[in-house]
């Protein structure tokens, strides 16, 4: 982890709550999810949707990064209520609330919130902005609105109904550099200065859909000691479990990997394999090199090649101490992080990343424990 480095400005911090969105859906076929499952992992369970509350130290402004789904699915646009029919996921697919309810029941009013940030249109992202009042902006990525506009019913297909934006602004980061631009990069992606004091930029992460965006904020400032600033990346959908994003060549498996890294599966009669064993497993499965993640994007990305672009440059931020990189589906956090209405500002202090990093193995552990097996019958 001690050769990965992001050149990130120096700036502002903002305060940060990790938002628990309600959403939980199960019984998802990993198939569905990933090019090339891991055998025993076949389906995904109890999945949630993390959101962000996020708020300018040096203006008071407030932005959330990503809305769950709603808690009224029949705000979704026909071509999603089909999707959940067909698929027959629909009862597999629980909200209790919409964010804007949580926000409130904690003493953040919705009216406070200044911009809703989608990550972008699948429904477990987009929530119902109109539980927002239309002084709420929604901010989009690069390419948006030309690929999902004008929304239902204008357009019959569109992922996106038309009464999200009635009477709303819709505002799509352009993040071509420009004389007045807040934009830079930020290691291998272009970034925006959503507020100006370098305390929270969206980043350009596309592939798992046009103009897909990922966000960065400065949670605490580096000691006078010479300690980094520390920061968490949102990551929304650029992954959809730590097997997309771990091990790679700047953070491969630790050696020895023992049951502290990960919670062992009580299938396994309390076996916990090894790095050794995880390692065979990762280089027996097509090929793949042992720094390589386990598995590859499937289905859900729009543009898999770009996808897969997306998550190695993610990989450098992952790998390093003083970030903490939240993918909106990582259930692996829950009985980690504290949520909203607390604040996430002390989450290396707290050690979520260490906690959580390699917890995903538990579902590939079943694999590598039936690799030994062979290797010893």
């Amino acid at each position: 982890m001690a050769g990965a480095k992001w050149n990130i400005p120096p700036g502002a911090t903002a305060k940060v709550s990790i938002i628990d969105s309600t959403l939980r859906f199960s019984g998802v076929p990993s198939s569905m999810m990933f090019k090339n499952p891991v055998a025993g992992f076949d389906i995904i369970e109890a999945c949630p949707a993390w959101c962000f509350l996020v708020e300018s130290a040096s203006g008071g402004r407030k932005a959330v990064y990503d809305l769950g789904a709603p808690a009224d699915t029949g705000s979704f646009a026909p071509v999603y209520n089909k999707m959940l029919d067909e698929s027959g996921l629909r009862s597999n697919f629980k909200v209790e609330k919409d964010v804007a309810q949580v926000l409130e029941e904690h003493g953040v009013e919705p009216a406070e919130v200044g911009s809703i940030i989608w990550s972008h249109h699948h429904l477990d992202h987009i929530g119902n902005p109109n539980t927002f009042p239309k002084s709420t902006e929604i901010v989009v990525g690069q390419g948006f609105t030309k690929a999902y506009c004008p929304g239902y019913p204008a357009n019959p297909d569109s992922p996106v109904t038309e009464a999200y934006f009635a009477d709303r602004t819709l505002r799509e980061i352009n993040f071509e550099p420009g004389p007045a631009s807040a934009n830079l990069q930020i290691g291998g992606f272009r970034a925006h200065d959503f507020f100006g004091d370098g305390s929270f930029y969206l980043l350009d992460t596309p592939g798992h859909t046009q103009g897909h965006l990922s966000a960065l904020a400065r949670t605490t400032h580096g000691a006078t000691d010479g300690e980094e600033d520390t920061f968490i990346l949102m990551g929304g959908d650029i992954c959809h479990h730590g097997g997309e994003l771990r091990p790679s060549p700047h953070q491969p498996l630790p050696d020895p990997l023992t049951e502290a890294h990960y919670r062992v599966p009580a299938s396994l009669g309390g076996v916990c394999p090894g790095a050794a064993l995880f390692g065979a497993l990762n280089a027996s499965r097509g090929r793949r090199a042992r720094d390589e993640p386990f598995v590859d994007p499937g289905g859900f990305s729009e543009d898999i090649g770009v996808a897969m672009r997306s998550i190695r440059e993610a990989q450098v931020p992952d790998a390093m101490a003083n970030v903490f990189f939240v993918f909106a589906h990582d259930a692996t956090l829950h009985g980690v992080v504290e949520t909203f209405p607390a604040p996430a500002n002390g989450w290396k202090a707290k050690g979520w990343a260490d906690k959580a990093r390699w917890t995903f193995l538990r579902d590939f552990a079943p694999a590598a424990a039936r690799l030994g097996e062979g290797e010893v019958n």
